[in-house]
């Protein structure tokens, strides 16, 4: 699902652009979201827009493709066909990870927000922007 060739990490600019306009209408666009982040698939922060600040987003961005790498293993093993999307919800807020499949430079978009956020909401905006993302790559 991932390709981690070290030359992928370099996204144009122009393609920076789009993703950061794409995740800032999820941040504007669905009541309660606080953090959106573009990362590259191999854990580096490629453009960060949100309304709360999040100390350590180098940290989140690793650990969210080491998240999506590990739960694309279960997945493989369990005999599903790819991991787009996963939801954490917590005590005090929900997080969204999700794959943004561009051809040539695959992402993750990491969404926080607060615990009472309409969730399908969210996973439609997340989706809508992933899938923007994904075509300006073609």
């Amino acid at each position: 699902m991932f390709n981690h060739v070290s030359s992928q990490r370099k996204v144009p600019e122009e393609l920076l652009q789009i993703g950061k306009a794409q995740i800032n209408e999820v941040l504007i666009g669905v009541s309660g979201v606080h953090f959106v982040m573009l990362c590259s698939s191999d854990g580096f922060e490629l453009a960060t827009v949100y309304k709360k600040e999040i100390q350590n987003r180098s940290k989140i961005a690793a650990v969210s493709s080491s998240i999506l790498a590990m739960v694309a293993a279960f997945i493989n093993e369990i005999k599903l066909d790819g991991c787009q999307t996963i939801t954490l919800d917590a005590e005090n807020g929900k997080v969204v990870l999700s794959t943004v499949s561009t051809v040539n430079h695959p992402m993750i978009i990491v969404t926080m927000s607060a615990k009472d956020v309409l969730l399908g909401s969210l996973l439609h905006s997340v989706k809508r922007a992933s899938e923007n993302i994904a075509k300006a790559d073609q």
